[in-house]
């Protein structure tokens, strides 16, 4: 109710006219002129003189005046600065990562992203366990694989895949495996789960597998694959550069898992600020 009629009361002001007010506005007259007169019945004041051929502000209507047009100036002012800050962004930002990934490929682009923006703050914890970003008070966090928690926003980044490979020293020692139901008769290197992931006629299926290491470190494991130790299933974030270099082959293709999604993922209450709407829209754009 404080705010009824202000601006109407300022545009008549300023032109001395209702009708010019009203243009001004894109209102009709007639609600310029209601808007008014509610304005000074609820503050019991006269704020115009008005005759056929003027309008004119009372003593009391210039002083109100006076003190509406500073309250209407700071509001443009706040809207300005809101626009400034979606074209440059600047704050804190608290994020969350799974160690590796955000070691190897978030953090490094969050660093090319501060240096972009150099009014922006980042403070970035790295951890596999599934922290609670409102408990916590996280902007952000980065996850991947399917999501589970249906009360967190999420916009998909990119997409990783996950390679059974061996070394070439190891095939040549124990054979090739053709078919999953072959891995048996393998060493497979284990990280902190026992089951693999595969799709077989169209279908999602996790095998068992067994070996004589476990490790809870991709690095730990693709050491362990590249010296011939065994064959590892593991993210392309470990294991394509070996690909690429033949160190490794990539084994039981036909077979691979559909591709994972790689996430960020918000607080569903909590409105995204331009800063957090521009990282996480930098993020998808670099890991496409």
């Amino acid at each position: 109710m404080q705010w009824e009629g202000i601006s109407e009361f300022v545009y008549v002001a300023e032109n001395e006219s209702f009708t010019l007010a009203s243009k001004k506005m894109a209102i009709s007259t007639a609600q310029v002129s209601r808007q008014i007169s509610a304005l000074e019945k609820r503050l019991n004041i006269k704020l115009f003189y008005r005759t056929t051929r003027k309008v004119s502000l009372t003593e009391e209507g210039r002083v109100f005046y006076q003190h509406c047009r500073s309250v209407l100036d700071g509001l443009d002012a706040a809207e300005r600065a809101i626009t400034n800050l979606q074209s440059k962004p600047q704050g804190k930002i608290k994020l969350t990562a799974p160690v590796t990934y955000g070691e190897k490929q978030i953090l490094p682009l969050v660093n090319n992203f501060v240096r972009r923006y150099s009014d922006v703050e980042v403070s970035a914890y790295l951890s596999n366990r599934q922290i609670d970003l409102a408990e916590d008070g996280y902007d952000l966090a980065i996850r991947l694989g399917k999501l589970s928690d249906s009360s967190m926003m999420a916009k998909k980044l990119g997409k990783r895949t996950n390679y059974v490979c061996a070394s070439p020293r190891y095939l040549d020692s124990h054979g090739i495996p053709h078919s999953i139901s072959e891995l048996s008769k393998h060493n497979c290197l284990l990280g902190t789960a026992d089951y693999w992931h595969f799709r077989e006629l169209n279908k999602e299926k996790s095998v068992r597998v067994k070996g004589r290491l476990r490790y809870n470190s991709g690095h730990s494991l693709t050491d362990a694959a590249l010296k011939g130790l065994g064959i590892v299933q593991l993210p392309d974030y470990y294991v394509q550069q070996h690909l690429q270099s033949g160190e490794l082959i990539s084994l039981l293709d036909n077979y691979r898992a559909l591709d994972e999604g790689i996430w960020a993922v918000y607080p569903q209450n909590r409105h995204l600020s331009p800063r957090i709407r521009l990282l996480v829209d930098y993020l998808a754009e670099q890991l496409v």
